[in-house]
């Protein structure tokens, strides 16, 4: 009997080995971002990586004690290659249901909203509760106004960014009423909005503030409501690999510290106007 008791405590000793030998000692960390994304990334007139994604990661890096190698890559093919491990972190990456399946995230490190961007003379009108702020989970108000936004588009050409949580929504909530035209960036979509050959774009509700705001732009505007919920990505993340539980601490705490000093608001206030603080339950 106590043979059988020294081998268990044996195993477990081992396995408390085994443990420790496992746990990542994060010193680098390689981060995907796609660089095409204004203001949440953009490659700069320098040539380097700017925006609230690349300041605040910046920011979450020094806290977190590690140097961070951020790396611009083509959206579509990002979170592949974090699984196949050419990067450790992605940046911008909304949560939502289809992406827990692949991915585990951080915290929130903001929290926005999805429009609509159109022409103002367009074939697109106004579109209802324009600037309001809606939760598509608030089935009993939001259903009502989809079904009419639904008739309004009907036989209409959406853009929208392709692997997105806003492609998703178009297709859920639209079906064969529209067509969905997709793009690798959102600039290079809001260019053929411009040229009048789709009719709406929808996307970030930070991007479109940040599209009307620069100059020859007049003659865009964003329209309907402000959305979340659903199977929009619109809470905003640092994606990992799944079961790097060390990583996702360090970034956690990080994000809590900089949303606590006002470090977030800040940020997100120099580049979009807004304040994308998130709201989280107490740590554990």
């Amino acid at each position: 009997m106590m043979k059988m008791i020294r081998f268990v405590a044996l195993l477990a000793v081992a396995a408390l080995g085994l443990s420790a030998a496992q746990a990542k000692d994060w010193k680098e960390v390689r981060i995907g971002v796609e660089g095409a994304f204004p203001p949440w990334n953009m490659i700069g007139s320098d040539g380097k990586l700017a925006g609230l994604d690349i300041d605040l990661a910046n920011d979450l890096c020094q806290r977190a004690a590690v140097k961070c190698d951020l790396i611009a890559g083509e959206w579509s093919t990002l979170i592949p290659s974090l699984n196949a491990g050419k990067y450790d972190l992605l940046l911008t990456l909304g949560i939502n249901e289809a992406r827990k399946k692949v991915v585990d995230f951080t915290i929130p490190y903001a929290s926005g909203v999805a429009t609509f961007i159109i022409i103002k003379d367009g074939t697109v009108p106004a579109l209802p509760m324009t600037g309001e702020r809606l939760n598509l989970n608030d089935h009993a108000l939001a259903d009502p106004v989809m079904a009419d936004i639904r008739a309004r588009l009907k036989g209409k050409i959406i853009g929208v960014v392709q692997s997105t949580s806003q492609e998703q929504l178009i297709h859920a909530y639209f079906g064969d009423d529209v067509t969905v035209r997709t793009y690798k960036s959102s600039p290079e979509r809001d260019l053929d909005l411009q040229a009048r050959r789709i009719d709406a774009g929808f996307d970030s509700g930070v991007y479109g503030a940040s599209l009307l705001d620069k100059p020859g732009n007049q003659d865009l505007a964003m329209t309907g409501p402000q959305m979340k919920g659903a199977m929009l990505a619109t809470e905003v993340a640092f994606g990992m690999r799944k079961d790097e539980p060390e990583l996702k601490a360090m970034f956690d705490a990080a994000i809590r510290s900089a949303a606590a000093d006002g470090t977030i608001k800040a940020l997100s206030m120099k580049w979009s106007k807004l304040d994308l603080t998130p709201t989280f339950a107490p740590a554990n």
